[in-house]
């Protein structure tokens, strides 16, 4: 029997991984200082850049000798950047756990045609670690965006290494703490913990990678958009707001109130607090449950931000059309948007926890889970 509708609903029902929900109490009057129709060359273009790359370095604690750079095309464009600037000076490790993993193996393997190990753990787990040679460059996602798990922390990941780590961390930066000396690349796009517009990412070098960029000339031609150095020299311009095309000034100045924001709130301690209490609502809530579970297989590479969950009952018939149903449900009613897992998942719900989600938003969808799941079961034994 269904059990009764619940009484209290979301706030805000938008749990959707990317982009992710604005900032608490947003609202297109906060963006009323863009320099709308100026170029990003100007004066006002260049202090708006800088001042985002300035509060992305203070708010994430960036080392200083590291440099921190906008760039086309969200993540994506960050990575790829990345991979084709750096890649093929040494051997390459690429390590996956989940499809955005597994697109960066393509591009290495099957576009820059490198002989480069593979290793790619099933949905729910990560690679273990301690096989990877990082005399290797290595490559991997920080946070499974579409697996809900990942790495808990760069212990294994040695200080002495000979190769470079290129970290994808697009759903971990903001939300979770990143061991910097650890990371040679991090790469990540505002529209996730942070909530803010698409298109831009985020390009973070370490001295090595400089180092790498200004000693190595790829074998393969780059096309403009991915280049960093020019007479063999970084440039430099990109990580002082020269970017390489034109941004958004409107995007621009909707990170700088996002920042500003995440500022006030205390910066990193406090936004990594706020997406663990959110996680831990859902953990909460299904402890006792044995219909529902995280889709991680280890508690401890859980993500805390893209959590991501299975259903268990062995009633169910069909997984994908029931979680499918499931979610339906829960947007039907308004209590959760695009809550579904991702396309290449196993079936499942994805509830994006990270630090613009308020605890109280995620512990009033629960019951409503609860209700959606039965009501479902319910439907289903009546058309079994």
């Amino acid at each position: 029997m269904v059990t009764t509708t619940p009484a209290a609903r979301p706030a805000n029902p938008r749990f959707s991984s990317g982009p992710c929900t604005k900032i608490p109490g947003f609202s297109l009057d906060m963006l009323a200082d863009a320099p709308l129709g100026r170029s990003h060359r100007a004066a006002i273009g260049k202090a708006k850049l800088k001042e985002a790359i300035n509060l992305t370095r203070e708010i994430l604690g960036v080392p200083a000798s590291y440099r921190v750079g906008i760039v086309p095309a969200s993540d994506t464009g960050a990575v790829e950047m990345a991979l084709w600037s750096l890649l093929g000076d040494r051997p390459a490790e690429m390590l996956a756990w989940e499809s955005f993993g597994e697109g960066w193996v393509t591009d290495v393997v099957k576009q820059l045609k490198l002989d480069a190990k593979v290793q790619i753990a099933a949905y729910g787990e990560i690679v273990d670690f301690a096989t990877v040679d990082f005399d290797r460059d290595v490559v991997f996602t920080w946070n499974g965006t579409t697996s809900g798990v990942r790495l808990p922390n760069g212990d294994a990941i040695p200080a002495d290494r000979k190769g470079l780590t290129i970290c994808d961390a697009t759903s971990a930066a903001f939300a979770m703490e990143l061991p910097w000396d650890k990371l040679d690349v991090v790469t990540f796009s505002w529209q996730k913990v942070l909530g803010g517009e698409g298109a831009h990412g985020v390009l973070i070098l370490s001295p090595r990678a400089v180092e790498r960029l200004e000693s190595y000339v790829p074998a393969w031609p780059l096309p403009k958009i991915f280049r960093l150095t020019s007479k063999g020299k970084l440039i430099e311009g990109i990580f002082e707001g020269e970017t390489i095309n034109t941004p958004s000034m409107l995007c621009v100045e909707d990170y700088l109130v996002a920042l500003k924001w995440a500022e006030g709130l205390g910066g990193l301690k406090a936004l990594v607090a706020r997406a663990e209490a959110n996680a831990k609502a859902i953990a909460d809530f299904i402890a006792d449950k044995d219909w529902i579970a995280n889709l991680a297989a280890d508690p401890a590479t859980a993500s805390t931000t893209s959590v991501c969950l299975k259903f268990t009952d062995p009633r169910i018939k069909d997984g994908a059309s029931f979680a499918k149903a499931v979610a339906k449900r829960l947007e039907t009613q308004g209590v959760a948007l695009d809550a579904g897992s991702y396309r290449d998942a196993p079936p499942g719900l994805r509830i994006w926890c990270g630090s613009t989600v308020e605890t109280a938003d995620v512990a009033a969808l629960m019951p409503w889970i609860e209700w959606a799941f039965e009501a479902e079961i319910e439907a289903q034994a009546k058309a079994a």
